[in-house]
Parts: structure tokens; sequence; C-alpha cells
């Protein structure tokens, strides 16, 4: 699996990407972070095509990412690959609509919860 440490990797990786398109999936629009039930994930028609997180990194920083005043969950929060939850993603991408998506798990306490968002290229930062 390709691994991608920075934002420039991440750009590089989505150029020349076609433009999505409109998906009426399970998924939904994902424009923030959502909880994603596993049977809402579309596995046949979606690829792992890279990770952000670093094998060599047993523990990613759970430090965010925000200058701009942004929340975990903001459609506007910057993809920042370094920081959390950006650096415990895989990349996906989606045959039906074009999207790149990023997922990963988030453990808490008793509760196991698959999140997703939609990659928007805008919003890739250092």
């Amino acid at each position: 699996m390709k691994l991608i440490q920075s934002a420039e990797e991440l750009r590089a990786a989505l150029a020349g990407a076609a433009a999505p398109r409109t998906c009426r999936c399970a998924l939904g629009a994902c424009a923030g972070w959502e909880s994603l039930a596993e049977y809402r994930w579309e596995a046949a028609q979606m690829t792992q095509v890279a990770t952000l997180r670093d094998p060599a990194i047993d523990e990613p920083t759970l430090e965010e990412f925000h200058p701009d005043g942004t929340y975990y969950d903001s459609p506007q929060a910057p993809v920042a690959p370094a920081f959390f939850p950006y650096n415990r993603c895989d990349v996906w991408h989606c045959s039906r609509c074009d999207r790149h998506l990023l997922r990963y798990t988030e453990f808490g306490g008793y509760n196991v919860d698959p999140r997703v968002r939609a990659l928007a290229p805008d919003n890739i930062t250092g």
C-alpha cells in the first residue's frame, strides 16, 4: 500500500483524478467526518489506494490542526496528514462516483466507530 506522509504527496496522488460525480449511495455526502456503520460501506465499489498511517509509528499523535478555528467534524476542517485523525486514515476511491474518501476507526471505551470523510483537495494543507 502506498504511504502518503505529506500534503504535497496527497495532492500529487489525487492529481489527474477524474472529477467526482454526484453519488446517491449509502455513504451520503460525508463532507465532514461521519460515523459509518459497516453495512453502509459499499465495499464492492471501493478500492484502497493509499494510507496516511505510518507503520513505523505505533501511536500517532492525537493533536488536531485547526488554524482557522474549525473543529474536528467541520466540512472546512483542513486535511493535515501529520495530525489527528488523518494520521490514522486510509484513502479509498469509489468507482461509482470517483470520489476519494478518508476512512479510519475511532476507538473509545466500549465503542468502535468507523468514520469516513470525502476528500476535498481544496482542504489539503500541511
